[in-house]
Formats: structure tokens, sequence, C-alpha cells
């Protein structure tokens, strides 16, 4: 297939060399597409149907056969080979059961090792002598170390994954989930799937995924490409608000403050106050005539445009238009017949300039924001009734900046300029955005992102308990309206395919302390993993047991307190042992990540040794967000955890508890 797009020939098939250029360019990812992926087959399983799908059922109709894969396969005749596993009839390779078999009498799951046909496994789905038992090959999948980026799961989409997964386009839904749950490879492959279901209109409107920061989207950036989906784009919500260069840092109290959905309120005020009230009339000459617009009449246009739900922006552009609309009113009573082009005349007359000037001034929104973060009486003009004095003064700079290039801007800062740059101007909504690690924004960060997608539906992903901001999510219902989504379907995943049993039970412990309603993750895996809490005298044990982790295969991840990681990789260091930082690429050479516990969600290693779990919950500004950390911290391993400690390990995970 992939050798039929290198041959197109297009140079005769294009009126000019624009076209030309264009269909270039979708041969080149038809091409980039279909390139090989190293260790990846073209199929995982098979169905065998009762009857052939789509046709009537009746006595003696034939069965019919489907390879299911990654990616469409046809042969050079253009049968298929294989089917897509987001067609409908793949659907019973993720639904079907002995309860309910979905007119499939076998399905077989195919098993690999580095590319190669190693094994294959058949359940008899339809046939009532044939217990229902786990799928070996899908336990040995779920196990399989994990070297290089996140991959896709295909091969393992459980039936509750499967069902969001397929959830139409128009709905928004909300993940909550639980460690090792899968939620992350929902998102994903959720778009995949809205993009083989609806693939013109997502072109038109396009596809957005929201990473928490640039180390977790390195880590899953491989996935939509191996199921030959290259056209989504990725980013954190600070890419997204990066209208200015953020140098700057809050504390946390300030940082709680201007990520209050009240400083909307405040912005919105602080940017319709520049609105007057027309002082007096209008009056425009033209040739030898004059026609005024007296103020009344100028003032009520105003009103009428303050009162519409408009952008501050299209309300002035609307202005000059209204004004030269009132003055064409009195040349056609005075017997005149002027048309569309005597009115665009008049709205870009000097006088008409000069009064919309006046009375809706142009808007910086860089600069509006500046001055309610520098003058305390402009912002406590705007923000009374909504922040108390505290809150002003928690916002307010110590030292004003005297242009919005010399400002030190946080990134909470340009959370506030974005808002106020949609109330300028609209932003442009996208068909699906995907916002993982969802838990952690604030409800000025969950509006910036609702405004991606006012036109389209999102999908949110989570988990309460791993919120480690201290503005983090309370609840999904408060989160949903913030993002302007209210109605979006709530979905729970509680089983766990990644944390082996013996680490979630014991991360478990904390879920009383930091989401006391929360349900805990049921571990699905039959391998207990590997799990030991070790008191150790000094750094060096620490490097000991990255050593001993290391002697497994798979990924190795050292994940420490931010603060003690420079020590630790030191040691590191001292001991020989090389190390990557997160974000880059393990490989079969480089298998050691130094994680520093603010930069390990999301992501995942086979073996892990947590360094000193105070020193996790203490480098927090408070014990639940510390503990919720540590939660993210201990539910990182795949196949074992070493927690090592010198100090006393925190209260919530006594042994004795």
């Amino acid at each position: 297939m992939r050798e039929d797009a290198e041959a197109l020939d297009i140079r005769d098939v294009t009126a000019n060399w624009v076209n030309a250029e264009v269909l270039q360019r979708q041969v080149d990812e038809r091409i980039k597409a279909l390139a090989d992926l190293s260790h990846t087959p073209l199929f995982f399983g098979r169905l065998d149907y009762l009857h052939a799908p789509g046709v009537e059922l009746a006595e003696g109709a034939e069965g019919e056969s489907f390879y299911i894969g990654r990616r469409h396969v046809h042969d050079a005749e253009g049968d298929p080979m294989v089917i897509d596993w987001r067609a409908p009839v793949s659907q019973p390779f993720y639904r079907a059961s002995k309860k309910d078999p979905l007119d499939v009498a076998l399905r077989r799951r195919f098993g690999y090792t580095g590319g190669e046909l190693t094994a294959y496994e058949d359940e008899h789905l339809s046939d009532p002598a044939e217990t229902e038992r786990t799928s070996k090959l899908l336990q040995r999948e779920i196990e399989r170390p994990r070297v290089g980026p996140m991959r896709d799961i295909v091969a393992t989409i459980q039936p509750e994954q499967d069902e969001i997964v397929r959830s139409g386009l128009a709905g928004s839904v909300c993940v909550q989930g639980g460690p090792g749950t899968g939620k992350t490879a929902v998102g994903l492959h959720r778009v995949a799937y809205l993009l083989y279901a609806h693939r013109e209109r997502l072109a038109r409107t396009g596809t957005l995924v929201i990473g928490p920061n640039s180390s977790f989207l390195h880590y899953i950036e491989q996935v939509l490409p191996a199921l030959g989906e290259l056209e989504v784009r990725q980013a954190t919500v600070d890419d997204l608000v990066a209208h200015v260069e953020v140098r700057g840092t809050d504390s946390a109290a300030t940082a709680l403050v201007k990520g209050d959905a009240r400083m909307a309120e405040v912005i919105r005020r602080a940017l319709r106050s520049h609105i007057a009230a027309p002082q007096e009339g209008v009056v425009v000459v033209r040739g030898s005539r004059r026609w005024r617009v007296p103020s009344y009449e100028l003032a009520d246009i105003v009103q009428e445009l303050r009162e519409r739900d408009m952008r501050y922006g299209a309300a002035r552009d609307a202005l000059p238009q209204r004004i030269a609309h009132a003055v064409l009113v009195q040349m056609e009573r005075a017997g005149e017949a002027p048309d569309d082009r005597v009115q665009d005349a008049v709205a870009r007359n000097a006088a008409v300039k000069a009064v919309v000037k006046a009375v809706w001034p142009a808007v910086d929104p860089a600069k509006l924001v500046l001055r309610l973060l520098s003058e305390a009486e402009f912002l406590a003009a705007h923000a009374d009734g909504l922040l108390d004095a505290d809150e002003q003064k928690a916002v307010l700079w110590e030292k004003p900046a005297r242009s919005t290039k010399s400002a030190r801007w946080s990134a909470a800062d340009a959370v506030l300029i974005d808002e106020a740059s949609d109330l300028v101007a609209r932003t442009h909504s996208l068909g699906h955005v995907v916002l993982d690690e969802a838990q952690d924004l604030s409800p000025m960060q969950y509006r910036a992102v609702g405004r991606r997608a006012t036109t389209g539906s999102v999908t949110v992903l989570g988990d309460l308990a791993q919120g480690t901001t201290p503005w983090a999510t309370r609840s999904w219902s408060e989160a949903l309206a913030h993002l302007g989504k209210p109605d979006a379907v709530v979905e729970e995943l509680t089983a766990g395919f990644r944390v082996p049993t013996d680490v979630i039970t014991y991360a478990s412990r904390l879920l009383p302390f930091i989401a006391p309603g929360l349900a805990p993750v049921e571990s699905v895996r039959e391998n207990p993993g590997a799990f030991e809490v070790r008191a150790v005298s000094d750094v060096a044990e620490v490097v000991a047991a990255c050593v001993r982790a290391l002697e497994n295969e798979g990924s190795v991840g050292l994940i420490a307190a931010d603060a003690r990681c420079r020590g630790l990789g030191a040691a590191l260091e001292a001991a020989g042992l090389a190390f990557l930082a997160p974000g880059e690429e393990t490989s079969a050479e480089a298998r050691l990540t130094l994680v520093p516990a603010s930069l390990a969600k999301g992501l995942e290693y086979d073996y892990v040794v947590l360094d000193e779990p105070a020193a996790v919950v203490s480098g927090e500004p408070d014990e639940r967000t510390g503990l919720r950390r540590l939660y993210v911290a201990l539910t990182r391993a795949v196949s074992g955890l070493t927690v090592t400690h010198t100090g006393p390990l925190p209260a919530q995970l006594s042994l004795s508890a």
C-alpha cells in the first residue's frame, strides 16, 4: 500500500501549482501514515462470525472471518485483509462475551514477540460447553515491560473502555479513573476513533490533546501516529495561553486567587469600564450637507450594543456602522437614495472615528491585566463585592511593571490575559479537545480550555485523588461547569490494569485522607507485583536499590522530592549509573530515569524506587497536596515498587494502618 502511494504520478492531474502542492502534501502524509512500525504487527486478533455481518440471519447462512488490526490493510486487488479496529465489524472483538456473544463463534487473540507471531488463543464464545476464562495473552500484553514511549492498547481495550472510546462526537465525556485504569489511553484512542468516524468534519474543525507538561506529551506523542493519525495537535495549557513570556512565579495563595473563576468577572468589569457615555452628538459632512446624530441617539446605540452578547471588539467594529446607519436614515428621509458604499464611507468618516475612539476605545488585553495587577484603585473598583481586601492584596504586584514587555508575568497571569483576549475577540473553537490530568487545573484554566471547544466536544480525563495543586478540582460537576460542559457524562474506571495489586493496595491507604468518597482501584493483574518498604541509612542504599531494579527487564524510575533530585543525581553519577530526565526516551541501553515528584504524573515505569516519602509530602504547600503527590509517585510502577526511607514514613502510610 505504501509503495502504491509512493508510485503515484500527479504531474498531469492538477490544474495549477497550488493544487499540485496541496495534493503532493496529501500524498506525502499518506505515505508517512503507512510507514512500518518496528515490533508492531499488522493484526492482533480474528473474529469468526456465525453469520456474515449485515446479511439477514437465515438457516444455513455462512459465517465470515475478519482479521483485526491497527490499520486497514488491503491486497493488490483492493480486497480487505485486515479490518481497522475502529470499524463497526471490529467492535465485538472488544464487547463480545459468553453471556452476549454478538453472533461471534470464535475470538482469536495473537501473541507477538518483537513483531513475530509466537502464540494464539481461542475463545469459542457461542459454545455453551466452553467456560469463560481470563485471557493469558491479554494479561501478558498488559504486563509486558515498558521501554520507550507510551504505546497503543488496541489489542487490550476492555468493554468498559471501548464504550467510552466509541461514544459519539456530539457528547462530552468526563472519565474519572484511578492509577493504571487506562484513562489516558482511552482518551487518545477516542480521538483516533472520532477521526475515523468523523474524519471530514474534524479535518475542518481540528482536534487537540492537552497534557500537564511537555514530558508527558513527549511520552504519549507516538500513540496516535502508531494508529495512523498524524494531524492531532498536542499542547499544554501554558502553550494555549502563551500571549506573553512567562518569567515570574506566584505564591500558592496568589495563584489560588488568580485562578478563581471570580477573576473572570473582575476582568469583564474592567474591560467594560472603558465604554463611555457620549458627551455630544456627531456631525458628518458630505458635500454641501451636514448630518447630525444627537448625543441621546448615540447613547441609545451604545447602550444597545452593551446589552447584546457581543465581544468587546466586535461591538466596537459594529459601532461606526450603527452610527452610519443612523445617518443614512436621515439621508433617506431627505429624499436621497444612499447605498452600502455610502454607509461604509460614513463609517470611515473622521468624525465618526473620533466618536468611536472616545466612546468605545480599543483595549489591549495584556495592558488591561497589567493595570489590574498594578493599580490598587483600579482593581478595587472592579473587584468590589467579588474579592475581599486580602485577596486583592494577594494579586497586586509589590513592584508594578512599567510595560507589558518588562512585566514578569506568571503562568496564572497568562491565563488572565487569555480571558481578556477572549472578551475582546472570540477564541477559535475546535471540533474535539482531550484534556488529560484535568484535576490539577484552576477554574480559570478550565475556562481557557473551554473556550477552545465552545462549538465542539471534550473528553476530560483525570483522578480527583491525584490533584496536586492547591486549587485542585474538588468535584467533576464543578470542573465541567467552568469548562462550559455541565451536561457532560461522567464515567468511572475502577479496574486497574497497570498497577500491581500489592502496590495499589499500599497506595490506597492514602485515599481516606486525600479523596474520602473515591472508590479504590481494584487491580485485575494476576501478578501481585514486587513490593518492598525498606529503611535505609544513606543515599548509597537508594542507588543500590536502583541497581537491583535494573537487574529486571524493562524501565526503572527513581522518583524523589524535587529538592532531593540533585543529590541523588550526583550519587548515581558517582556510582557510574547513567540516567535520563523525564521526557527523554528510554531504550534498551538507557533504562533508568530520575524523576522529580512534580513531574511524575502520567508517567509509568516497570520498576520504581521511591525515595523518602516524607520529603515528597513536605515538599508541597500543605499536607493534603503533599499526600496526593505521594499517591501519584507510589502508583507509577507497572511491575514492582521499592520504597526507601531514612526518616519515619508519613503516618498515613503506617504499616499498621
